[in-house]
């Protein structure tokens, strides 16, 4: 089953959910405890029938639901089925999907020395290479997906450089506003020449982050 682009994802309309890194993601809402675990259990029951699983993150004001193919990694025409029964059983709930706020966080490295640092770093967090010879594969996951992916960019030798910098992937109705509050944090817009696909900002201290998103990528 081949997985899908960020672009057909987002012509599937599926209100309430967003693409981010490879998944679907939303969030919802939930009056108390109960009503969540509630959901979980519903969600629990689809996802045993037809045997695809999402994950699955229980507070006690919301839900939070993320899909993708894990045998695939990315998102396929099974997560559409899943996020639209789950939006279903929410509304059936009386329960809201809302993707405002969510997001997802990598970190990367800047490096010279990319084959030379990745087993290090590989060895002191205990995390090995995500499955398969993709081009994913040379980054450090968490295989438990808890804790943000650590990748590494590859830089010169002579030009300053800002060795760790995040990564934050957020819907692309989100930018506009987090730029504007950065901007008025005191941040600076350092480039948005590879917009829409990521805007690069800077603290007051010249500290860089990447803003990114689905558009423009293959």
């Amino acid at each position: 089953m081949s997985t899908l682009t960020g672009k057909q994802v987002a012509e599937a309309g599926l209100d309430g959910w967003t693409y981010l890194l490879g998944a679907l993601q939303t969030r919802i809402r939930t009056p108390d405890f109960a009503a969540g675990l509630a959901l979980v259990a519903a969600v629990g029951a689809e996802a045993e029938r037809v045997d695809h699983h999402p994950d699955l993150d229980l507070r006690y004001t919301h839900v939070d639901v993320r899909l993708w193919s894990h045998d695939v990694g990315g998102v396929t025409q099974r997560d559409l089925r899943l996020a639209r029964f789950v939006s279903g059983l929410a509304a059936d709930s009386g329960l809201t999907l809302s993707a405002a706020g969510l997001a997802r966080l990598e970190l990367a490295l800047d490096t010279p020395e990319h084959a030379a640092v990745l087993p290090f770093w590989r060895a002191v967090l205990a995390w090995g290479a995500p499955p398969g010879p993709g081009p994913d594969a040379d980054e450090v996951r968490d295989p438990d997906g808890v804790l943000p992916a650590v990748w590494f960019q590859r830089s010169g030798r002579e030009e300053p450089r800002q060795r760790w910098h995040p990564d934050v992937w957020v819907d692309p109705a989100e930018v506009d506003a987090r730029i504007a509050a950065a901007l008025a944090a005191g941040g600076t817009l350092v480039s948005d020449a590879e917009a829409p696909s990521f805007w690069v900002l800077a603290d007051p201290d010249g500290n860089r982050v990447c803003l990114c998103t689905w558009q423009q990528r293959s």
